[in-house]
């Protein structure tokens, strides 16, 4: 990952090629996800990170190689599909349920001196309503659509990849930026002195959630969409 590369791969690109570079994104309150797209030097404007300190930190991950880093750009679009199902999925399907509770929970309890928290139980209530959808869509229509392009790429198929991964786009910006919000609201999940120890829980649920939605969304915009997208063409 030289400075050269830095100044013409999108950020999202160098996440993809070394996934570690999704730390030192985070670190920089940088969005490597649903910003993936965006130069390094137009994401750190936009954040107000150093765009020479990242790069210095970028440059000293190439050199430092990795046995244990996960090659997801290498792996085929059947297996991806699938690791994603079974890895992301399954941890929204199982968190969705326990942060709408947690989230309506310390809105009642403690909205009275925390008002961020009722907005908070409403986001997330429009979360867990579009992510539910969201899942359904990609696991019944685009991703056997994208499976079934692998072995017969029919001008049907191809339009189903096209027009689903576009309305698949939008969703991921719609929760993105609800969660970017709800780590707004919460002060980047800081925990106030009266908080109970549910109001602690949901708090570390909701970050460790965001955490996850990252990479989720990072593995579908900025490996699985593009790769799937140019069998559509």
């Amino acid at each position: 990952m030289s400075n050269q590369k830095n100044t013409t791969q999108t950020i999202g690109e160098m996440v993809a090629n070394d996934f570690r570079a999704a730390s030192v994104f985070k670190e920089a309150g940088i969005d490597f996800c649903c910003g993936g797209n965006k130069s390094l030097a137009t994401a750190c404007l936009e954040s107000g990170a150093d765009e020479k300190e990242l790069s210095a930190k970028l440059q000293e991950l190439s050199q430092t190689p990795s046995p244990t880093n996960l090659n997801f750009k290498d792996w085929s679009l059947v297996f991806l599909s699938d690791y994603i199902v079974n890895t992301h999925h399954k941890y929204v399907l199982k968190n969705l349920p326990e942060l709408v509770f947690y989230t309506r929970k310390i809105a009642d309890v403690h909205g009275g001196h925390h008002p961020e928290l009722i907005e908070v139980a409403s986001l997330f209530a429009k979360i867990n309503d579009e992510l539910l959808q969201h899942l359904k869509n990609e696991e019944e229509v685009l991703f056997p659509a994208i499976k079934a392009a692998e072995f017969n790429a029919t001008a049907e198929v191809k339009s189903t990849i096209i027009s689903e991964i576009t309305r698949m786009q939008g969703e991921h910006e719609f929760a993105g930026g609800a969660m970017d919000n709800i780590n707004v609201l919460t002060g980047n999940y800081k925990v106030p002195d009266d908080a109970c120890n549910t109001y602690r829980v949901a708090l570390k649920l909701l970050e460790q959630f965001e955490d996850d939605l990252h990479i989720h969304v990072h593995l579908e915009n900025n490996i699985l969409y593009p790769k799937a997208l140019k069998l559509a063409e």
